[in-house]
């Protein structure tokens, strides 16, 4: 059984696991990914360039296999063998491992991006549904290429688009030309969110029933100070 200083002496070796979870994606099989991890256990162990030898006999394989796996790895653009100065000015060989890791970033990066892409494609089929159901019927060509010239030239999001949509609808203006001017209004105040709009929306509110509560008062007719209950009959 094995003692816990010998597990404890043995080193730990940490990796990601979104590494474990993507070799696939990166185009590594497991051979060649369980090599990288030997090399890379090497590496946090403080060996840049271990034996090759001995890490044929951990993974219970050959020197000539293990050469051929390496070479693989390289090919792909995952271990990159440098030769660099040490502290004596004496070459020395290092397995260089980064490039694996700038891969992953590569990947989830694309993955992000897809991820993006597949929920803004359908932001605006929510925002084209809506559109022909405050417009009560299917849009032009025209409407069409005019939305598109919102998201792609404007880079107005779906969602701030639909929310001018609404803006027009409350004002009973189903015209793309007031939506437009809706768009180019917030622009100038630099609105790009819901949270934006609605902050603006309550402004205005508050302007308007400060100006209703103003021209109220103004319109509230004079009284007289006269005090009627002090008022003396001429007759008495």
């Amino acid at each position: 059984m094995i003692s816990l200083k010998e597990y404890l002496t043995g080193g730990e070796t940490t990796i990601s696991n979104l590494l474990l979870q993507n070799y696939t994606k990166l185009g590594l099989n497991t051979n060649e990914f369980m090599l990288w991890l030997q090399l890379y256990a090497a590496h946090q162990g403080g060996e840049d360039f271990p034996d090759l030898a001995a890490i044929a006999k951990n993974m219970g394989s050959t020197t000539e296999n293990i050469y051929s796996v390496l070479n693989a790895l390289v090919e792909k653009e995952f271990v990159t063998l440098e030769t660099t100065p040490d502290e004596n000015g004496r070459q020395s060989d290092r397995y260089n491992l980064l490039p694996a890791f700038e891969k992953l970033n590569i990947l989830k990066e694309q993955e992000r991006f897809e991820a993006e892409e597949k929920n803004d494609l359908a932001a605006q089929k929510k925002m084209l549904r809506s559109f022909e159901q405050e417009f009560g019927r299917p849009l032009s060509p025209i409407e069409y290429q005019k939305i598109g010239y919102w998201l792609n030239d404007d880079q107005y999001s779906p969602a701030l688009i639909e929310l001018a949509l609404q803006e027009a609808v409350l004002n009973q203006a189903y015209n793309f030309k007031y939506i437009e001017t809706v768009l180019q209004s917030w622009e100038k105040k630099n609105i790009r969110s819901k949270a934006q709009v609605e902050e603006e929306q309550r402004r205005r509110k508050q302007i308007l029933l400060q100006k209703d509560e103003q021209n109220h008062s103004e319109e509230l007719p004079k009284v007289s100070l006269y005090n009627w209950l002090e008022r003396k009959d001429p007759d008495a």
